[in-house]
């Protein structure tokens, strides 16, 4: 895709989200709404879990230890005084005299996100294969862990709560656009074609003069800053939340969209979390059973998780790349991206 076409298409899908955000409210039910909402936190997440992942071949399984310290940071930084002093009164005084907006927290978090993951991805990125993804699931663990512990600053292992409802479809739509936008840019240029020499051929790239390091590094830590938006941006959509709801489960769900819809394209990477979502909300309804009079389906708990693992295990073997490949939307087809 040349630099122009991608900037066509890159205006002509802002207009279209900027229409549907303005239209969708009034032509479906709440319901919906809130669907499409979760849909664009989940694109914002799992865009930015594929730029490390996919682009660089470094499969981290820590990428919701970020959402989680994002939706925590903004979710402190956000409460009123007085919720504070309700919830977490053994807070610091710095800490517990602040409340700062909802779009100044979200970027707060994500800058913290920002700091977090040049600490930890400085050892981490110089590691390969099964060792990095092993690794970072460590990390994972560790901000699980953490959490529960801080209790001064998270409530421990009970609901965080009293977090403002702030995140709206304008909110979401609007941070997807922008993520999706910067992640473009970044993966066509210069710096997108190191990460793909990068994944392709370590010791080649070394040969050419690429620092591998610099590289990973630079796709982890933009990825973790958009996992701290999105993280902010879920937990001010939900309003409550506990260390729980940022673990193993979230994890599945979000690897399940990138692998679905393609780890080496940023349209992929939107294609399956909309697989996902409407499978998982379709198949949701239908555990609880459905009646046409003459014929019932009963009841079927559990079959969500159990399709979705089934289609998770068949892309796996028939379509590895996933249903998008390396591929991206352009204008009216497909195109292919050139190999670096």
């Amino acid at each position: 895709m040349s630099r122009a076409a991608a900037f066509v298409a890159t205006i002509v899908a802002v207009a279209v989200v900027a229409g549907l955000v303005a239209i969708l409210p009034q032509l479906v039910n709440d319901y919906i709404v809130r669907v499409v909402i979760v849909m664009c936190i989940s694109g914002v997440l799992v865009a930015s879990m594929g730029l490390g992942n996919g682009f660089t071949g470094v499969f981290s399984l820590g990428h919701v230890g970020f959402v989680a310290v994002g939706a925590y940071v903004s979710g402190i930084l956000s409460l009123s005084q007085a919720a504070k002093h309700s919830y977490l009164p053994d807070l610091p005084g710095w800490l517990s005299g602040i409340t700062l907006p909802f779009l100044p927290a979200t970027i707060v978090a994500g800058l913290v996100c920002v700091v977090l993951a040049l600490v930890v991805g400085a050892p981490l990125m110089r590691l390969s294969g099964y060792f990095v993804s092993v690794a970072t699931l460590g990390f994972l663990i560790i901000v699980n862990v953490v959490l529960i512990n801080a209790v001064d600053f998270t409530r421990g292992a009970r609901t965080f709560t009293g977090v403002p409802l702030e995140t709206t479809l304008r909110w979401a739509a609007g941070w997807l656009v922008v993520t999706v936008i910067v992640l473009a840019r970044v993966v066509y240029s210069p710096t997108g074609r190191r990460y793909l020499s990068v994944r392709e051929d370590v010791i080649a790239a070394r040969a050419v003069g690429i620092k591998v390091l610099p590289a990973r590094l630079s796709a982890f830590t933009l990825g973790a800053f958009f996992a701290g938006v999105g993280g902010s941006l879920y937990g001010h959509y939900l309003g409550s939340f506990s260390p729980a709801s940022f673990y193993m489960a979230y994890t599945f769900a979000l690897i399940s969209m990138l692998v679905i819809g393609g780890m080496q394209s940023i349209s992929g990477a939107l294609v399956g979390v909309v697989v996902v979502t409407v499978l998982s909300e379709v198949l949701r309804n239908l555990e609880r059973g459905l009646d046409f009079g003459a014929f019932a389906i009963p009841p079927l708990y559990g079959a969500s998780q159990i399709v979705l693992g089934i289609i998770f295990i068949l892309i796996m073997i028939f379509r590895p790349s996933g249903i998008m490949g390396d591929r991206e939307f352009g204008l009216g087809r497909f195109v292919k991206r050139k190999r670096a």
